[in-house]
């Protein structure tokens, strides 16, 4: 997920930043998020939801938060969620060799033990692909094939059947490596199961024209998009106002791209509409995104019938003891929280 200014005041892009590791000594998780949940087939308009919670009788807005791949927070069970998005596969430099953080193999053990952890709860687990920092296979690899056999390498190693493939930066303009992505995502689908989703760039007033032709590009080519997932988060350093309302306008706006773009029904759209935020003090001077903000959102999604919403991260979602809190960190939110609040808000 994006950790920079998408857009300075002017509207220009802003330059990317990159936050610390998460887990010293262990995979470098950059502060970037993309969020994932169970939905449907979003080109084939099926209209369906999430499944419903363990219990629940009826389908709701699925809890899916952002996790580390390799190491348990104690906030990690807070709010009860879904599904856990694992974070982030990434090439090994220019090789089409994928690696957890850019560090660690598909199968590493510290990553299977934590995952076979996490399904025991009875929650599923989404593998995401890209984020901020390092390239996204799909700029590494050269072929479709080789690509799409580099992802089901991670998926197979962890048990997933589901994916998320979070574009940006140059990412999100390299036409070669979009095309290349889509094929390989086209020949996956067509050899098994695989719940693809998208995880993208926002403003208030919805996605950018990089984001709408990169959908409309898995639709050319066949790609059977379940949900589209949006970073509502980190705008520009104008945007110093309520965070909830930003995130709700950018639902708005997005929901109405995917009805023209993924040719959608009214419903279906805000099924696959999924929304990631940034709990706590954000990259950009002037957001944080309140535990008030947090149950405002909540109450929207069920409202609006949105498929999910994710949190970056667990493992940020406490209060903060030392740290400076004026820019965001990786350990905490920055804000004045028991621990798991933001879970439990977002968690409904």
């Amino acid at each position: 997920m994006r950790t920079s200014p998408k857009r300075s005041p002017s509207g220009t892009a802003g330059p990317a930043k990159r936050i610390t590791s998460v887990v010293a000594g262990l995979l470098a998780l950059q502060l970037v998020c993309s969020a994932c949940a169970t939905g449907t087939a979003a080109n084939q308009d099926r209209g369906a939801g999430p499944e419903a919670r363990p219990g629940s009788s009826t389908a709701s807005t699925a809890y899916t938060p952002y996790v580390s791949a390799t190491t348990a927070a104690d906030t990690d069970s807070a709010g009860s969620p879904d599904t856990y998005n694992l974070a982030f596969v990434i090439a090994d430099g220019d090789r089409c060799t994928p690696l957890w953080g850019g560090t660690a193999k598909a199968d590493d053990k510290a990553v299977t033990s934590r995952i076979a952890a996490l399904t025991a709860t009875g929650a599923d687990v989404w593998v995401s692909f890209g984020g901020a920092a390092g390239n996204e296979l799909a700029l590494a690899c050269d072929s479709a094939r080789e690509l799409a056999d580099a992802y089901a390498q991670v998926l197979d190693a962890v048990g997933a059947d589901k994916a998320d493939f979070d574009i940006e930066g140059d990412a999100l303009t390299d036409q070669a490596s979009i095309t290349r992505r889509d094929q390989a995502l086209h020949l996956l689908q067509k050899e098994r199961d695989l719940d693809v989703t998208y995880t993208l760039p926002v403003m208030p007033d919805g996605l950018e024209a990089t984001g709408t032709d990169l959908l409309s590009d898995t639709a050319q080519r066949n790609v059977d998009v379940s949900a589209v997932n949006i970073m509502a988060m980190n705008y520009s350093s104008s945007h110093d106002g309520d965070m909830s309302d930003y995130a709700q306008q950018a639902a708005e706006a997005t929901h109405d791209q995917l009805t023209d773009v993924l040719g959608l029904s009214d419903a279906a759209a805000w099924r696959a509409l999924h929304i990631t935020v940034m709990i706590g003090v954000n990259d950009v001077g002037g957001e944080t995104f309140t535990l008030a903000d947090a149950a405002s959102l909540r109450t929207f999604a069920g409202r609006k019938g949105i498929g999910a919403l994710s949190q970056w991260a667990t493992f940020r979602d406490e209060e903060c003891t030392g740290e400076d809190t004026s820019e965001a960190v990786d350990t905490c939110s920055g804000v004045a929280q028991e621990a798991g609040a933001f879970g439990r808000a977002l968690g409904g």
